[in-house]
């Protein structure tokens, strides 16, 4: 018989019979994501398909294959496993634990009082101080955290949002203590505020005021920090709360948008400020999907820069982005499946082209990490890395009539989501009006019924179960680590030089209830040992504090 000529007469006259023969398994075949998924995909399936149109090549607008034109070829993705713990001694200890195996950036996770801006002596912090990052509450504390550590020679991220100007503040005060070049500090502070309101609760301040600090970071830093990454714009965490891929590229650029133009409205020039915008994406456990949705966010962003923005420098048009592994997905059952799940998501990421990359350890689900699952961690990365092949050429997965027609269908459902919050009034009135957030637990919602129903399987979890034993050997924080933190605090405050700290406060006040930049203030404040307590308590009595509202 002859071959088919189109994808209609294959099904009619090959797929169909052998389906009679050998029927297809009992199940929904689609994305994570929910995306019906076709048994084959063909020419067909790409419609007015036009390589230098929707393709190009990497290094070239619309940058869809990778914004180097020859990638890992050249410089492998930076392997940033993300650490803090306990205290800044103890954090100090696993990053040059981490950096002696092979790391080569340093990613900062702060604790919960850090991020609401409360010292760990606060009423507030207690139980909190270390458990799930590092109390930092002073100049003195960062000094530890980053000893014997040349600042110069490393790039670090910081995951913090609503006190990331003051973190940052202590950041570069230390770098000036080392004497290093601040024109070549490199690294990111992610002070993305918009989802925190959306997705993850570590808001202190109204949207408003809150997104003036950042205008002023980027202001500030574009001067007096060129090297420094000023936004990672993250849609990390609204997916691990539970919204499609779709969603998480929709919603983290209307953000974006929303930043840029507040930028824009502040008398900002794009071309200055824009190229060192940067962005944070999860990496889910659906190979493709992921792989396409990395490839459709570049595509995206490009298109948003170039055509919206009207930006003439083409670094505005690179998507430059970290990736971490989805933490949502590990399980706290048979946790030795997460080292699976962990690979399965890196090589997705690696596909994609990241240029930063955490990979999630298998006891997180249980504890933070210990040595030992962060060291498997990163091996994971650096047998991809030297072992897989998959860095040997750009975009392999290029060309595939799947990749490309989910990469097409990501995009196109992602700008839907983006004129529809457009039309609401744009990223901020779209939280104030509550309808990100509902977005997101409609797709939690139904995502969390497939489990229970079984149409979506997790292993160990509601198939393919075992009785074990617990886990033996799990994280703990010595609690001496809190009472260590509290008396260098208070011993800070006793023997500063009072009068130029409240000096500094005032004049923090000043900037905050005026219009001055607030960048230099903060320098001041951390330069005089005030403590991130005080300086929030500055700006809770200047701007007020920001009241979650219920949304159904």
């Amino acid at each position: 018989p002859m071959p088919s000529q189109t994808k209609k007469e294959w099904r009619d006259k090959v797929l169909d019979p052998g389906l009679k023969r050998n029927p297809e398994r009992e199940q929904q075949f689609q994305t994570l994501s929910g995306t019906p998924v076709d048994a084959l995909y063909t020419p067909e399936d790409l419609p007015n398909f036009d390589y230098g149109r929707d393709l190009g090549y990497p290094g070239e607008y619309p940058f869809t294959r990778g914004v180097q034109s020859n990638m890992y070829r050249g410089r492998l993705w930076t392997m940033r496993q993300y650490s803090g713990y306990a205290s800044p001694e103890e954090s100090n200890r696993r990053y040059k634990y981490l950096l002696d195996h092979g790391q080569t950036g340093l990613s900062v996770a702060f604790d919960l009082p850090t991020q609401i801006g409360y010292d760990s002596d606060h009423a507030m912090a207690r139980g909190e101080v270390g458990k799930v990052g590092v109390p930092i509450c002073h100049i003195k504390d960062m000094d530890l955290l980053f000893d014997a550590i040349p600042l110069q020679n490393v790039t670090t991220s910081m995951t913090i949002n609503a006190t990331a100007p003051i973190l940052l503040a202590f950041y570069v005060a230390v770098a000036k203590k080392q004497g290093a070049d601040l024109t070549k500090l490199g690294g990111t502070i992610q002070n993305d505020i918009l989802k925190e309101y959306v997705a993850r609760g570590t808001y202190i301040f109204p949207p408003r005021p809150s997104m003036r600090l950042i205008t002023d970071v980027f202001a500030w830093c574009s001067k007096d920090l060129p090297s420094w990454n000023t936004i990672s714009i993250s849609g990390y965490h609204m997916r691990e709360a539970g919204c499609t891929a779709a969603q998480e590229l929709a919603f983290t650029f209307a953000h974006a948008i929303s930043y840029v133009q507040a930028a824009l409205d502040a008398g900002l020039n794009i071309d200055d400020f824009a190229p060192r915008l940067s962005f944070f994406f999860v990496c889910h456990n659906d190979l493709f999907e992921e792989v396409a949705k990395f490839r459709a966010a570049r595509r995206i962003w490009a298109k948003i820069m170039r055509e919206r923005f009207k930006a003439k420098n083409s670094r505005c048009w690179m998507l430059r982005y970290h990736v971490q592994t989805a933490g949502v997905s590990l399980t706290a059952q048979q946790p030795d499946n997460n080292v699976v799940r962990a690979t399965v998501q890196s090589l997705a990421a690696i596909l994609g082209g990241a240029q930063s990359l955490h990979t999630c350890s298998k006891d997180e689900a249980l504890a933070l990490p210990t040595e030992e699952s962060v060291q498997l961690s990163l091996r994971t990365q650096q047998i991809l890395a030297h072992e897989s092949g998959v860095t040997e050429t750009v975009d392999p997965l290029g060309g595939s009539y799947y990749v490309e027609h989910l990469t097409n269908s990501l995009e196109e459902e992602a700008f839907r989501y983006i004129k529809k919050i457009e039309s609401l009034g744009g990223g901020v009135r779209a939280i104030e009006t509550g309808y990100t957030q509902k977005e997101i637990q409609d797709a939690a919602y139904k995502f969390q019924r497939d489990v229970e129903s079984g149409k979506r399987v997790i292993v160990g979890v509601n198939k393919f179960t075992s009785q074990q034993p617990p886990i033996k050997g799990l994280f703990r924080i010595d609690p001496e680590a809190t009472r260590r933190q509290v008396e260098r605090l208070q011993d800070v405050r006793r023997t500063r030089n009072q009068a130029k700290a409240g000096e500094a406060l005032a004049n923090l006040d000043r900037a905050a209830r005026g219009t001055d930049n607030t960048m230099p203030a903060f320098m001041e404040c951390v330069e005089s040992h005030a403590t991130i307590g005080e300086i929030c308590d500055v700006l809770r009595k200047a701007w007020g504090e920001y009241k979650e509202q219920l949304v159904v």
